[in-house]
């Protein structure tokens, strides 16, 4: 391996520093247990409130649309009004959000509960990371309270699905938002303890209209890039997605005429800034739009129940968890480009193998070797974007971090997605099943899920050669998006091994 330069200068550390560590882990773990945990009580809820299809969709979806249409104005606001403060205020409107939640009586309480957890949840992941910036200044130091920062979030994710399957179990639907009430009670007792304070010097006063242009550039995208990976590309995604850019430009021109804008553009002429933070959003792309292929394949390829599809997904978490915590001692041993690189050349080969994977143990063995070279490049991207920018701006930075994560995740669902669609109707544009009219047979050729249905109501004789089309469309896009994958690393590492050659996370370039 390549040895690193030596660390750049910065004070150690003390013990506060590092018990504020745990204290900043919190709020992230139960934030990512919050994204998911929903699911598992959808069945139960969905018989005692009774929500339409419409009002489903925005139960399950509201607190993802608020979150990465608030990131933006909360990592700025944090820089103006104080990050420790921010995180306070966060915690418990979060905390108590989650109480009302718990008990709401109709699906309009809960929806507007999932709002507001949304918009305190936008709170979390820019103040901890921005606090992270001001806490840890030694390069390696920062580099593994990074590392903790993501790992927290692969610990919310793991841990949320069996605390929560446990909690319905026995209690009931609502039970499964109480689990965010100690921790945030806790974080309350001990931030302002262990956590500084630091706001922006000179900080003007927010923008509302910036702010409200970037609520409304976030919200278009998603919500048009969304519908894209539900529906297929039609004029409502292309009409959200083109607002959102419109809505963005309108943004980013009105920040040029500001004395103290929510977004510095000059940040956007370091390459370093703008290489890792693409780097950053293409990883989550290609990982988060694989993962969607394994949650599908494990139900309607591999025929496992859901409790059985959630196990096999814990691997790949448990690896990226796991290797986060090998991150820091790599990177000292590494340069930040080499050890990028490197990571990135192993999801690489785990993409390589999903696509010649002829069974279920390889596959989930490929997904753990792709989810560990992830670990290094989003640690670092994410050290290299925060640290790039000038310390008054770390909030502001760290809500672009993250913005471009949930972009990046809401797009690999849906370029990899419609991708695999595509492929998949293509290959059963030809099924052909005795009896049964072109219309019949329409939801088998349109999806997996669909021909699994139809086969349900066919004889074994008629069902058996649609199931085995099906499958074999599903796997072709499957392996198809798997192959895009490997083209878009080599990408990164391309650009990772010329624009980010010498960067270093904590350190302007």
């Amino acid at each position: 391996m390549t040895s690193a330069p030596p660390p750049q200068g910065g004070r150690k550390a003390t013990r506060r520093e590092w018990l504020g560590l745990i204290a900043i882990a919190l709020p992230c773990m139960i934030y990512s247990m919050d994204l998911t945990v929903l699911n598992l009580a959808v069945p139960t809820l969905t018989r005692e409130l009774k929500p339409s299809a419409s009002q489903l969709l925005w139960i399950i979806d509201i607190y993802g649309f608020m979150v990465a249409g608030f990131l933006m104005t909360m990592g700025t606001l944090g820089d103006r009004i104080g990050r420790r403060r921010l995180l306070m205020l966060g915690a418990a409107f979060f905390g108590l959000a989650s109480t009302v939640a718990a008990f709401s009586n109709s699906v309009e309480m809960l929806i507007t509960m999932r709002a507001v957890l949304g918009i305190a949840g936008a709170t979390l992941a820019p103040s901890t990371l921005s606090l992270i910036a001001v806490m840890f200044e030694d390069e390696k130091e920062r580099t593994f309270a990074i590392s903790m920062w993501i790992a927290s979030f692969s610990a919310g994710a793991i841990i949320g699905p069996v605390v929560g399957g446990l909690l319905i179990e026995y209690l009931w639907w609502g039970s499964v938002f109480l689990i965010a009430v100690p921790p945030m009670l806790l974080l309350l007792v001990i931030g302002p303890v262990l956590l500084p304070e630091y706001r922006a010097p000179n900080a003007g006063r927010i923008d509302i209209l910036s702010a409200l242009l970037s609520l409304a550039a976030v919200l278009a995208l998603i919500y048009g890039i969304k519908h894209w990976a539900e529906a297929g590309f039609g004029p409502l995604a292309a009409t959200a997605i083109l607002a959102g850019l419109g809505l963005a430009l309108a943004f980013l021109r009105r920040q040029t005429g500001l004395a103290d804008p929510m977004v510095d553009l000059a940040m956007f002429r370091i390459p370093a800034f703008r290489a890792a933070l693409a780097i950053n959003l293409a990883s989550i792309l290609f990982m988060f739009g694989s993962f969607i292929f394994l949650a599908q394949y494990f139900q309607l390829v591999a025929g496992l129940t859901p409790l059985q599809a959630g196990l096999w997904s814990l691997p790949s978490a448990i690896a990226f968890t796991l290797a986060s915590f090998v991150t820091p001692a790599l990177a000292a041993r590494c340069k930040p480009a080499t050890l990028m690189a490197s990571g990135l050349a192993v999801s690489a080969l785990g993409f390589i193998w999903l696509v010649f994977a002829p069974n279920l143990v390889q596959i989930v063995a490929a997904s753990v070797v792709f989810s560990v070279g992830f670990t290094p490049v989003i640690t670092l991207t994410t050290g290299i974007v925060v640290g790039s920018a000038p310390p008054e701006r770390t909030g502001a930075a760290s809500a672009m971090s993250e913005t471009s994560a949930e972009l990046g995740g809401a797009l690999g669902i849906a370029v990899l997605g419609s991708l695999g669609a595509a492929l998949y109707r293509s290959r059963m544009a030809d099924v052909v099943v005795p009896g049964l009219s072109a219309d019949a047979l329409a939801p088998a050729r349109a999806t997996l899920g669909g021909a699994l249905a139809l086969a349900a109501t066919l004889s074994p004789e008629q069902a058996g050669p649609v199931l085995a089309q099906a499958s074999a469309a599903f796997m072709a896009g499957f392996r198809a998006s798997a192959i895009l994958s490997v083209a878009g690393m080599l990408f990164c590492i391309a650009v990772t091994l010329t624009v980010l050659r010498d960067a270093r996370p904590g350190e302007p370039h």
